[in-house]
């Protein structure tokens, strides 16, 4: 393994209804898939930054990833662009790490309709 070096890993997910439940629900998925295929350790994460489209307000993103226990992980929440023809209930995530993985072998994590929105990244 090579030197310890802050890394950046992109992540999305859509989900099908402006509700709190369906909020926490895809974030647990995002961030556990993006932990579980970088080998992530909860120390490993530096910090965590949110975005959502204009459709999406039923909750903060940053509250499902406390209630995972990630009490001590910096996070924040914005709203993505509103672009018009963007894919929509979509929530996406810029988390840093750090790790010894090399740039090119980091795994960003794309799911549901938000495979579109990377699909060479979303398949690797």
């Amino acid at each position: 393994m090579g030197k310890v070096k802050v890394r950046g890993i992109r992540g999305a997910i859509t989900v099908e209804k402006n509700t709190s439940q369906d909020m926490t629900e895809a974030i647990r998925e995002l961030l556990n898939a993006i932990v579980r295929e970088n080998h992530l350790k909860l120390e490993d994460i530096c910090s965590v930054f949110f975005t959502v489209t204009k459709d999406l307000n039923a909750q903060f993103p940053a509250r499902a990833a406390r209630e995972m226990g990630w009490d001590n992980v910096p996070m924040i929440c914005a709203q993505e662009l509103d672009v018009p023809g963007s894919l929509p209930r979509c929530i996406r995530v810029m988390m840093h790490v750090n790790t010894a993985v090399a740039q090119e072998e980091v795994k960003h994590v794309y799911l549901r309709e938000a495979v579109s929105l990377r699909p060479d990244w979303a398949g690797k």
